[in-house]
C-alpha cells in the first residue's frame, strides 16, 4: 500500500521560505505525477505545483510561479516543493499526491489516488 507522508511545514513571517517534503513508501508505479494541492477552509482544493517523475518535467500554478520550485529524488522516493518569498495568502494546508501516469490532468484533484495527510503552512504578515 503506497503512503505519502508530508513534513517541513511551520510558520514563517511573509517574505520566508519553507521547504515541503514528501516521502513516499510502498509500491507505486513509475513513472508517475507527483504534485502538491492546499486548501484553506471552506475553500476547495488548489493545485500548487507538479513534477513527472520521468524526466522532471514540472508545473505551476501562476499564483506561485517564479517562487515556488518542485523537485523529486527518485533514489529517495522524496518529493520537495521548496517555497520562497512566501505571502500570507499561501497559507493553507498542503498535501502531496500521488499517482497518476502522466500530468496531463495535474490540476485535478480527482487524477490522484495517493494522497499524504497534509502539513499546515501559515504566513505572518
Amino acid at each position: 500500500q503506497v503512503q505519502l507522508v508530508e513534513s517541513g511545514g511551520g510558520s514563517v513571517q511573509a517574505g520566508g521560505s519553507l521547504r515541503l517534503s514528501c516521502a513516499a513508501s510502498g509500491l507505486i508505479d513509475r513513472p508517475t505525477c507527483m504534485a502538491w494541492f492546499r486548501q484553506v477552509p471552506g475553500k476547495e482544493r488548489e493545485a500548487v505545483a507538479a513534477i513527472y517523475t520521468d524526466g522532471g518535467h514540472t508545473y505551476y500554478a501562476d499564483s506561485v510561479k517564479g517562487r515556488f520550485t518542485i523537485s523529486q529524488d527518485n533514489a529517495k522516493n522524496t518529493n520537495y516543493l521548496q517555497m520562497n518569498s512566501l505571502k500570507p495568502e499561501d497559507t493553507a494546508m498542503y498535501y502531496c499526491a500521488g499517482g497518476p501516469s502522466s500530468c496531463w490532468y495535474w490540476t485535478q484533484e480527482h487524477a490522484f489516488g495517493h494522497w499524504g495527510q497534509g502539513t499546515q503552512v501559515t504566513v505572518s504578515s
